[in-house]
C-alpha cells in the first residue's frame, strides 16, 4: 500500500513529528535483523535520484570507520558482484533501475524503503522500513527519514553507537521557524533580480545536501541547479556567477567563499552554525550547534523551505511535475501528476 500523499508545504511541517517516529521505528526494524548480516567490509549501496543523494554522507561515515563502502546509481551498477552486501534504497520501493540492478546480485540484499508491500520488499532478502510515513511527491519526509535510517544502519555496521536523533523533532521545528522569514525574503530578492540558476556548494557529508537540494530546486522550482564540492568549486566553476543564486553550506572555507561571491554582487545564501552577519548580497541562516547526520537533516529542511518559497514567488505549482517518464517506476506513473505524459516506450 502507498502512504498518504502530502502537499510539499505540509511535508515540510510534518517532518518534525514524523522524524521522531521514524527514528524510533528504524531502531525496532534494525533490532530484528541478524547482526551477522551487518558485519560487512565491502557493502555497495544502490539508489536513484534523491535516495542516491542521501547515501553520500553514509558512505563517508562508513569509510571513516574502515568499511570500504561504495554507492552507485542503480542504472550504472556494473560492479555489485564485489560487494559482501547490497543495500538498495528506494523510498517508494518502485524505482525500476534499482529493481533491475538487483536481478544480477548474488550476495545478501537489504532494502531500505518507506512503503510496505512494495516491489523492492518482494525482491530483497530483508527490509528496513521507515514506517509508511506520509510524504510529498517531491520528497520531504521520505528524504530526511532516509537520512535517519542510513545513519542508524551505518552505526550498526560500525559496531553500534548512541542515537543522535533524540530531539530531532524540536530541532526541525526550530529550523523551519528560523528559516521561513529569511527564505521568504530571499525568494523575493531572487524574483526581483531575475535569478535563472543556482549553485549549491558544500563539502564532506554536505555532499548529500548539495545533491538533494539541487535536485529539489529542479523538481520544485524548475530552476536549473548544480551541486558542487567546495574546493572543486574554487577551481573555475564559480567563474560563471551571474544571475544565479549561490547556496553555500558549511562553516569552513564556505564562509570565505560566500563572502567573496556576495562581495562581487552575486546573491548568496550562507547556511552555517557560525556567527556571520548578513551584508548586501549575502543572506545568512545560522543553524543551531549540531553536528553529524542531524546537521545534514537540518540543512536539508532549511533548504526545503527555500525551495517552497522560491516556487511560491515564481508562481510555480509544486504539486505537478512536468514530465511523466513511465519507465522509471515499476507499474508506471500516474499521468495525472504530470503536465506532459511521455509516450510509453513499449508502445
Amino acid at each position: 500500500m502507498s502512504p498518504i500523499r502530502l502537499t510539499f508545504a505540509d511535508g515540510i511541517t510534518a517532518q518534525a513529528t514524523a522524524l521522531d517516529r521514524i527514528a524510533e521505528h528504524v531502531e525496532q526494524e534494525l533490532d530484528r535483523l541478524d547482526p551477522q548480516m551487518l558485519d560487512v567490509r565491502t557493502p555497495t549501496f544502490l539508489a536513484m535520484g534523491a535516495s542516491h543523494a542521501a547515501l553520500a554522507g553514509a558512505i563517508l561515515d562508513l569509510r571513516a570507520g574502515g568499511v570500504r563502502a561504495e554507492r552507485a546509481l542503480a542504472s550504472e551498477a556494473s560492479h555489485v558482484t564485489r560487494a559482501d552486501l547490497v543495500v538498495a534504497v528506494s523510498q517508494g520501493g518502485r524505482s525500476a533501475e534499482t529493481l533491475a540492478a538487483l536481478e544480477s546480485v548474488d550476495v545478501p540484499t537489504l532494502g531500505l524503503v518507506n512503503v510496505a508491500d512494495s516491489p523492492l520488499e518482494a525482491t530483497v532478502d530483508v527490509t528496513v522500513g521507515l514506517g509508511e510515513e506520509p510524504d510529498s511527491y517531491a520528497s520531504t519526509v521520505g528524504l530526511t527519514g532516509t537520512c535517519i535510517a542510513l545513519e542508524r544502519l551505518t552505526a550498526r555496521m560500525l559496531g553500534g553507537r548512541p542515537s543522535p536523533w533524540v530531539g530531532i523533532g524540536d530541532l526541525v521545528r526550530g529550523v523551519v521557524a528560523d528559516a521561513t522569514p529569511i527564505m521568504r525574503d530571499l525568494a523575493v530578492r531572487c524574483t526581483g533580480t531575475g535569478v535563472v540558476a543556482a549553485d549549491v556548494v558544500a563539502s564532506g557529508a554536505g555532499l548529500t545536501v548539495v545533491e538533494a537540494v539541487a535536485l529539489l530546486l529542479r523538481e520544485v522550482v524548475r530552476l536549473p541547479a548544480t551541486p558542487a564540492v567546495t574546493r572543486n568549486y574554487l577551481h573555475g566553476a564559480m567563474e560563471s556567477a551571474g544571475r544565479s543564486l549561490h547556496i553555500v553550506v558549511g562553516d569552513g572555507r564556505e564562509v570565505a567563499l560566500a563572502r567573496t561571491l556576495a562581495g562581487a554582487g552575486h546573491l548568496t545564501l550562507l547556511v552555517t552554525t557560525r556567527d556571520v552577519e548578513r551584508d548586501g548580497a549575502l543572506e545568512v541562516l545560522r543553524l543551531p550547534e549540531v553536528t553529524g547526520a542531524p546537521r545534514t537533516v537540518a540543512e536539508i529542511v532549511a533548504l526545503q523551505v527555500l525551495a517552497g518559497e522560491l516556487a511560491a514567488a515564481a508562481g510555480v505549482d509544486v504539486e505537478a511535475f512536468v514530465f511523466a517518464n513511465d519507465d522509471t517506476k515499476a507499474g508506471g506513473v500516474d499521468p495525472g501528476d504530470f503536465a506532459i505524459a511521455s509516450p510509453r516506450l513499449d508502445a
